[in-house]
């Protein structure tokens, strides 16, 4: 049986706006890399795919690789290009 970990994924711009909150708390199995929690995203809400080349990913206030792995009760962040002044 595989250990599941959970995250709190904190949401900005056009994640934040598919989803209508600003966090969200995921369970995942252990092992996923951070790259993984955009794809379910991108999964549960495919107008989001437009930013999955450009999205950069935060753990715990660290930008980081795309495929580096989560432990449980990290912070998640997806970045999304953003505009406005």
């Amino acid at each position: 049986m595989t250990k599941l970990i959970q995250v709190t994924v904190k949401l900005f711009a056009a994640y934040q706006e598919a989803y209508g909150t600003s966090e969200l708390i995921l369970a995942f199995p252990q092992g996923t890399s951070v790259v993984e929690v955009r794809d379910r995203l991108i999964q549960e809400h495919p107008e989001l795919s437009q930013w999955a080349n450009v999205t950069r990913f935060g753990i715990n206030l660290q930008f980081v690789e795309p495929e580096t792995p989560l432990n449980d009760g990290d912070e998640v962040v997806l970045i999304p290009p953003v505009s406005g002044g």
